[in-house]
């Protein structure tokens, strides 16, 4: 019998510490068959912040930088300017790039760094208890907004990839999910374009990916993954930003 599914090479043998129903877990794995697909596992360079996106490292058999928090994009910077022939990538949740990173991620946008960032947006800051963060949607309850999230004090959410879309630097920003099989495959799509543009050349590219985070929304998994449908995407729509490039073949 031929075997048509097995673990990526650059993805750890061993399990998930991640919540139910986390999607951190297939984020990982998109990452390590991209990694694989482009064999470029010897040169890539990933790195993770503070926060549940910090555990990428155990998890990625692949050289890994843990950063202070908020800073990916500028490490990245130095790494991809100094060593060019390696592919950078950051991963990073939304309390990480939307709110201490803010500026690391601009500059480094408009700069056009040649980089890959992955931008992993679950609306509240995971780790730490579940607060509101920079993406937390109006009226949405976190540990620090216990009555929902109130614009006239909090102001509004962040649009991370309509923001960075209005520079010139970027080449490409995309918005994804990993609600279902369906947009699963639309993530992985966008990953690998990420780092093909990379590859070439072609300077900085970010995906956003809609995440469910279970435990800190106070939600099944099931529920969870309805809340991403109904109510982030009608915030934060999937698609395409920008993209100065032709599109990948699907």
């Amino acid at each position: 019998m031929e075997k048509v599914f097995s673990r990526p090479s650059c993805l750890k043998n061993k399990p998930f510490r991640y919540c139910p129903g986390c999607s951190h877990g297939v984020l990982h794995r998109i990452l390590a068959e991209t990694i694989d697909v482009l064999a470029i596992r010897d040169r890539t360079i990933g790195i993770a912040p503070v926060g549940c996106a910090v555990f990428a490292y155990d998890y990625l058999d692949l050289d890994m930088v843990e950063v202070p928090h908020g800073r990916p994009p500028a490490i990245a910077t130095g790494m991809k300017r100094s060593r060019p022939d390696s592919i950078v990538f950051s991963y990073q949740g939304d309390g990480d790039l939307a709110a201490i990173g803010t500026a690391e991620i601009v500059h480094a946008a408009a700069r056009g760094e040649n980089i890959t960032v992955i931008f992993v947006n679950n609306g509240n800051y995971g780790m730490t208890g579940g607060q509101m963060a920079p993406t937390t949607l109006p009226g949405q309850k976190t540990t620090t907004t216990p009555a929902g999230r109130d614009i006239r004090d909090a102001g509004n959410p962040i649009k991370v990839s309509e923001m960075l879309a209005t520079l010139d630097g970027p080449c490409y920003i995309e918005r994804v999910s990993v609600d279902s099989p369906k947009n699963v495959l639309a993530a992985k799509r966008a990953v690998q374009k990420a780092f093909k543009n990379q590859i070439s050349g072609l300077g900085f590219s970010l995906v956003e990916v809609l995440s469910m985070c279970p435990t800190d929304w106070g939600m099944t998994p099931g529920q969870s993954i309805e809340w991403v449908r109904t109510r982030m995407m009608k915030y934060y729509p999937l698609g395409v930003y920008k993209d100065t490039v032709s599109p990948s073949p699907v």
